[in-house]
């Protein structure tokens, strides 16, 4: 029975995320709403965070598993990915090394910010 509410709630709020997707004319995926929502129904306390922990560990844990039906896709695709098949290779090298140094830029930055940050709190309380 938890399970069931628990993906109620993430099901509801993954819906209601549809509906932003369909009334509001920007290009963004209906997905992302729902992330967004989630994040901020759980950072303002209006959902705790044991209310969805269950189900969303099991739904990571069957990730992979929800991969195979894309994949079997491109497969069946071959023929119309085959011509495009070098530049879209080079793309996916490309944005995959910008994103891991855009990524580890970000971290050290933030590892910087907390590590002054701990230290003006030593500073102030001495």
């Amino acid at each position: 029975m938890k399970y069931i509410r628990q993906f109620t709630i993430i099901l509801t709020i993954s819906f209601i995320g549809e509906i932003l997707h369909a009334l509001i004319p920007f290009p963004i995926p209906a997905s992302i709403y729902g992330l967004v929502l989630m994040l901020t129904a759980l950072l303002t306390g209006i959902l705790k965070l044991s209310q969805v922990k269950d189900a969303s560990r099991f739904l990571i844990e069957i990730m992979p598993m929800m991969f195979i039906p894309a994949s079997a896709g491109l497969i069946d695709s071959w023929g119309v990915l085959k011509p495009v098949l070098v530049p879209v290779l080079v793309i996916m090298i490309i944005t995959t090394f910008v994103v891991m140094g855009v990524a580890g830029r970000v971290t050290q930055m933030l590892i910087q910010r907390q590590s002054r940050h701990s230290a003006d709190h030593k500073e102030e309380e001495s």
